[in-house]
């Protein structure tokens, strides 16, 4: 199994309820099986044979795993400290959610940063770098104001900064968790299918291996898109053995996926509404992540600002992990005369508040507040005598809590009896650098206090999932090292069977050994070795050692 290949599913999977309706409808396209585990949805899958449940979080922590032994081997020590980057739009569950595979992963979460935010950082030590000072925006003042352009693989972010120094200021952010370069695969992948439908009648929904290698031909086709005008899909043997071929043009696929590109402005303008900015303020444009290569989605961009020409100076497949390593330093303590005057103030991607009677929301933290942050709100019963009040906290931008997303609630008891709108009860939301919820309550007439409890977890992990999570993923690295290990045995043995079969082409020896035999004698041994795929690497040590002694004692004739 290759974590990879599913990364930007478990992504939109994190946080999410198995009945949320994008979760069905991605569900037909993806090339394994979502299972509904107590109300989550995980992904099976068929790992060495094995059938396999993973939640979201595990498949996050593998890649989290494989990133972390590419930084070991690099810089030769330990990594157990990380920065970690997600959507500015995740939410308070996504957040944690996110956290939690860190800590499967065996690494301690310092910080989550949003993407953009730190898109920003690589941006502003970029122009910083190539100006020689801190750059200048309009007439000449030091302050820059900057658009970030997030469009990924799997989400988008659209966030309006100004940079001044080394204080990054995030004044609004807004984008789509469900909305990137996936969703585009999806359009094409519809297509061709609907192509393979109506050239050889056979429709391969619900065909995992089928749906793969076709979406992996499509995405293939378009990033190729991305350069050329045209280009061809091709599978060999797609299914029931019919080879599938069509040709795609750049204006087709743009056609196909329009409404989205056309959706990606939406954002945009929210951004600039949210942070009072007028895009002729703007200072840069500037594209983040790989999806922002498509034509069709820069000369949009380019139409909305009047003709403005976009800032590609950093690498849009780079500028996030650059920007969590400037990040990561500055919290270690390690800083450079680049990054010692950094600042990052970024803000609440998200209204937080408490349901009122009647189901409407109350707003306690707006949207775009700055974080970390500190609220504070008066709330009272609406009974009398009421000794106990429930406090549903909600995130959203709707009036009413039902048309928002429930984070959880809790209650706050042993208020003394007296008539209705009587209590005072004061609640604290407290927003930590992470952009993660703590909020309590407390009754001022007894000084009784509660804090939240999550019930309606909305996909979080308990901290026995957790727990059982990171001992499986220890079990996965220990599966790995062997199996690593008997890979590159196998690869010594074929080397040798290789090296044995270019000497037989030599006719001094041909002629003094016995080549059907010698041939014979590898032949079984690689046959062997395919039939054993599950061989351990002693168990291919010992078959190579003893085809060596098979083929040394047919070789010692060429000493007589």
């Amino acid at each position: 199994m290759n974590p990879t290949n599913t990364v930007f599913d478990a992504k939109r999977l994190i946080g999410r309820r198995f009945d949320d309706p994008t979760v069905t409808k991605d569900a037909v396209n993806w090339p394994f099986k979502i299972v509904d585990v107590d109300g989550k949805p995980n992904i099976q899958i068929t790992d060495k044979g094995e059938e396999k449940i993973l939640a979201p979080e595990e498949i996050s922590a593998m890649v989290l795993v494989r990133m972390k032994e590419t930084a070991e081997a690099y810089l030769g020590k330990t990594v157990v400290n990380a920065v970690v980057t997600v959507p500015a739009y995740f939410n308070d569950g996504q957040r944690n959610a996110t956290k939690s595979a860190g800590k499967i992963a065996g690494l301690n979460v310092m910080r989550i940063i949003n993407e953009p935010t730190a898109a920003a950082i690589a941006y502003g030590l970029a122009e910083k770098n190539t100006s020689g000072s801190k750059g200048k925006g309009k007439a000449g003042k030091t302050e820059r104001t900057v658009l970030i352009f997030d469009l990924g693989g799997g989400t988008f972010d659209v966030s309006v900064l100004t940079i001044d120094g080394g204080v990054f200021t995030v004044k609004a952010t807004a984008g789509d968790t469900h909305l990137g370069g996936e969703d585009f695969d999806d359009r094409l992948l519809e297509h061709m299918k609907k192509e393979f439908l109506k050239k050889k009648k056979i429709d391969i929904t619900g065909n995992y291996r089928a749906l793969r290698r076709l979406r992996t031909a499509c995405e293939r086709a378009k990033r190729t898109l991305s350069a050329v005008t045209s280009t061809t899909v091709e599978v060999d043997s797609l299914m029931d053995g019919e080879d599938f071929s069509v040709k795609i043009s750049r204006a087709k696929f743009e056609e196909l996926c329009n409404d989205l590109f056309v959706g990606c402005l939406a954002p945009v303008t929210k951004c600039l509404k949210d942070s009072s900015i007028n895009k002729s303020d703007i200072d840069d444009v500037v594209l983040v992540g790989g999806s922002t290569r498509i034509p069709k989605v820069q000369s949009l961009l380019e139409g909305f600002f009047d003709g403005k020409e976009l800032n590609k100076s950093i690498n849009p497949d780079e500028a996030v992990a650059y920007g969590a390593a400037v990040q990561a330093s500055l919290l270690s303590g390690e800083k450079t005369s680049a990054t010692a005057d950094i600042l990052l103030l970024d803000v609440v991607p998200l209204s937080l508040g408490i349901e009122m009677q009647g189901g409407v929301m109350a707003v306690v933290v707006p949207r775009n507040t700055a974080i970390p942050c500190l609220k504070t709100s008066m709330f009272t019963t609406t009974e009398n005598n009421q000794t106990t009040v429930e406090f549903p906290v909600y995130e959203g931008e709707r009036l009413m809590t039902k048309d928002n997303n429930l984070l959880g609630q809790f209650e706050l008891t042993g208020i003394p009896p007296m008539p209705k709108g009587k209590a005072e009860l004061e609640v604290v939301f407290n927003i930590d650098a992470n952009g993660i919820l703590n909020v309590a309550a407390q009754d001022k007439a007894t000084g009784r206090k509660s804090n939240i409890v999550i019930k309606n977890d909305q996909g979080r992990l308990s901290s026995e999932e957790i727990e059982k999570m990171v001992a499986e993923a220890k079990k996965f690295a220990a599966e790995d090292k062997l199996r690593k290990e008997s890979m590159a045995a196998r690869e010594e043995f074929e080397a040798y069977t290789s090296q044995v079969a270019e000497s037989l082409g030599n006719p001094v020896v041909a002629a003094k050994l016995d080549v059907d035999a010698v041939e014979e004698a590898i032949a079984e041994g690689l046959e062997w070795l395919e039939e054993n795929d599950r061989a351990t690497k002693a168990e291919i040590q010992k078959k190579k050692k003893d085809l060596e002694r098979t083929i040394s004692a047919m070789m010692a004739r060429l000493f007589r």
